[in-house]
């Protein structure tokens, strides 16, 4: 979009470490002595095929959501923008345990556990997440419940809580939890005819302990209220019933208020809340499967209710009802989580956007465009003139958008093609591509079901596409189509023309303003081909076809990514200058990371910007000691996949819709295009050095696995990557590019 143990959580800045692979340091420091400006004197060789030379990829990635968690103690953040990376954390830890952890115990059940190169079982990775992520969890409610709340509450922003309540305001919940809530709720007695309920993933829901027989005579002494997921779960109060400001209720704190209500002539001894996190992923056999649109409906139910993976209870539930709880879910005490507060954090979301605040949260700006395309009412000519490369969202998403619109009303325009992998609910996109098609375009979409937790959108945006008359495709079964690429075909005096646009990121509107990408517009007579080539070969049968410039995974990519990381090798054999620089969201590819490793040992200066999971462990010697890792957290999800090789002083930048995966590399649809042209070039190898100055929100990876925030350092001037970009790019539709 968008990896802490401190014993003083009010401050980010002063903090102690635990074990290595637990959490990461968070002491401001100096730049690490591992970034240097020139490779490191060759160390003795060493064995790059050792296990302890390797992190485990989801214990990376249970980092990186601990590197979102620490901006939460960030001050130098706006206060509600904390709030909402703490929001994230939970979020992010919500599908950590939904994917990564419901694999890994599925891999324990099936008996088909694999190893890495880390060489970890199954088992040793779930014990270590359960340490860190109880530790990290507990945390997080502590700096809720110590630091955020009554800092909001200072400003006016507060959370009633039940004895907190004036009569007025006691008066007014009541009359609303009777008319709006009680109404909604179906509680549950648990007997012998009323089994314990299948709950649905993520869902809000109680434990209620009671005393007394029912009129039919029933003393079971346990009910369950699920909370409809209709009913908001923070409920605003009159203003006239309160001291000015924001105030809001939780629905929780309405419902344990008034479980006596539901349960009339019964006696409430305890009211706990509790949510319970199911396997979300959804499994296709490619074998199995003629019609994928209607096996994936098929699947989209079940992923409501898939195996229980984690347990979140109030830490005030009496541990008899914990366990009884457990058993109902088969779940260890180890998958338990009892939590201070609301055990459905994300739902606070609805309140970090408050209008009436904006002094509490990120200031706003305007993207830039270019000057060629801020003066074109024809964006066909301005491409034409020359490729136009955009970074979001520091520049505008929008010509993206007004190429398309334009060319669904050009009557020259005889054909798009395009690739949706994540688009929106209100896609601007899909509306030009609806529009095109009514227009008589030959519109033809590539949408990917399977892009997980979009999959119930896509379908029905493809049942949108295919009403306005475009030819729908969902890609290659077995193949995920990560690829995001747009053609678009014009008639020109006598000939037909193509024109391209390719990005790091999806077409998603919303997402540009969040997410760094990169956007290239072009005409380029063999790029532009390349393109058309690929879409005929997911949309038609046929060989892999011959490319120009293009890299495509799964055939050409990763084998070029490999020569082009030997070829920086060869030249520092060689004694030649030789800098590789790399920014993706992951890498976790064994063979991209051993030959990183070959690399290194031969003298190659690499520098690593990965924002999420990393398996590599730099700075060791004999090994990794001329590599460098950086992560950079901040305002914007960190995104585009850029990859710069010195190449004998001869720079080649290659952008890609693919991380260093071996899902994206060897299982997915992808691309990379190179940059071409000097101007191009120059600019995007001076924004990654951008990042590699970074000394305020970058991260910087130990040979241990853990990280440490840099800051600056004696007379440094402290620098954001973020910023600068945000200063150089956004809000001048005049400015040149000069970083």
């Amino acid at each position: 979009m968008p990896e802490l143990n401190s014993s003083r959580e009010s401050n980010p800045q002063e903090a102690t470490t635990s074990n290595a692979e637990t959490a990461p340091k968070v002491e401001l420091l100096p730049r690490p002595a591992a970034v240097s400006e020139k490779p490191m004197d060759p160390a003795p060789m060493a064995d790059i095929n050792a296990p302890e030379l390797y992190i485990h990829r989801e214990l990376s990635q249970l980092q990186f959501n601990i590197r979102v968690l620490e901006q939460a103690l960030d001050e130098s953040y706006p206060l509600l923008e904390r709030l909402k990376f703490l929001l994230i954390f939970s979020s992010n830890l919500d599908e950590f345990f939904e994917i990564r952890v419901a694999g890994l115990k599925k891999q324990i059940t099936f008996a088909r556990e694999q190893t890495g190169p880390d060489g970890l079982q199954p088992q040793q990775v779930l014990s270590k997440i359960s340490e860190i992520a109880h530790q990290h969890i507990s945390r997080q409610y502590s700096i809720l419940n110590d630091i955020l709340l009554p800092a909001l509450s200072e400003k006016g922003i507060r959370f009633v809580r039940r004895h907190q309540w004036t009569h007025k305001q006691t008066l007014w919940i009541r009359r609303f939890f009777r008319q709006q809530v009680a109404p909604v709720i179906s509680p549950i007695g648990l007997d012998p005819t009323h089994p314990f309920p299948l709950l649905v993933n993520k869902s809000l829901n109680f434990i209620v302990q009671l005393e007394g027989i029912d009129a039919f005579g029933r003393d079971s002494g346990l009910a369950i209220i699920p909370a409809p997921r209709s009913l908001p779960r923070l409920i605003r109060l009159p203003e006239e019933l309160c001291d000015g400001g924001d105030n809001f209720v939780f629905l929780s704190s309405m419902i344990h208020a008034h479980a006596d209500d539901l349960f009339p002539g019964m006696k409430v001894l305890g009211c706990y809340q509790f949510r319970l996190t199911r396997n979300a992923d959804l499994i296709v056999d490619p074998d199995e499967v003629d019609d994928l649109a209607r096996a994936l409906r098929g699947e989209l139910l079940s992923r409501r209710y898939g195996d229980a993976v984690r347990l979140e209870v109030a830490d005030n539930c009496p541990k008899p009802l914990t366990d009884f709880l457990l058993r109902q879910f088969g779940l260890s005490e180890a998958e338990l989580y009892e939590v201070n507060g609301p055990v459905n954090l994300t739902r606070l979301f609805s309140i970090t956007g408050l209008e009436n605040h904006p002094e509490l949260q990120f200031p706003t700006f305007s993207p830039g465009i270019p000057k060629l395309l801020s003066s074109a009412d024809n964006l066909f000519q301005a491409i034409s003139k020359q490729d136009i490369l955009l970074q979001h969202p520091y520049e505008s998403f929008s010509p993206v958008v007004d190429l398309l619109r334009q060319a669904a009303q050009d009557p020259n325009v005889l054909a798009i093609k395009q690739t949706l992998y994540r688009t929106g609910a209100n896609s601007e996109i899909v509306n030009a591509l609806v529009e095109a098609a009514r227009n008589g375009k030959e519109v033809t979409v590539v949408i990917e079901l399977r892009a997980r937790f979009d999959e119930e959108s896509n379908l029905q945006l493809a049942s949108r596409l295919q009403q306005a008359g475009a030819v729908v495709i969902y890609g290659v079964v077995g193949f995920k189509t990560h690829a995001k690429m747009m053609l678009i075909l014009r008639r020109e005096e006598k000939s037909l023309k193509r024109y391209v646009h390719m990005g790091t990121g999806n077409y998603h509107a919303g997402n540009a303003r969040l997410y760094t990408d990169y956007s290239i517009l072009t005409s380029d007579l063999a790029l532009t081909e390349d393109v058309h080539k690929l879409f005929n070969q997911l949309i038609g049968m046929g060989k892999t076809q011959r490319m120009k410039k293009l890299l495509q995974a799964p055939f050409t990519l990763k084998k070029r990514l490999l020569e082009l990381i030997n070829r920086e090798t060869l030249n520092a054999l060689a004694g030649k200058p030789a800098h590789i620089i790399a920014k993706a969201n992951s890498l976790t590819d064994a063979k991209i990371i051993k030959a990183l490793y070959k690399a290194s040992q031969s003298g190659v200066k690499i520098d690593l910007i990965i924002r999420g999971m990393c398996c590599l462990r730099p700075g060791i010697p004999g090994v990794s000691h001329n590599i460098t890792v950086r992560s950079i957290i901040g305002r914007f999800l960190e995104h585009s996949r850029v990859y710069y090789f010195l190449n004998d002083g001869q720079d080649q930048v290659w952008m890609s819709s693919a991380d260093m995966m071996e899902r994206n590399l060897d299982k997915r649809v992808e691309t990379c295009f190179p940059l071409e042209g000097k101007k191009l070039i120059t600019r995007a190898k001076q924004e990654l050095q951008v990042f590699l100055t970074d000394n305020t929100r970058s991260w910087i990876l130990q040979s241990d696995g853990s990280y440490v925030l840099s800051s600056p350092s004696g007379n440094q001037i402290a620098r954001s990557a973020q910023n600068a970009l945000l200063e150089k790019l956004a809000n001048s539709p005049q400015r040149t590019v000069n970083l």
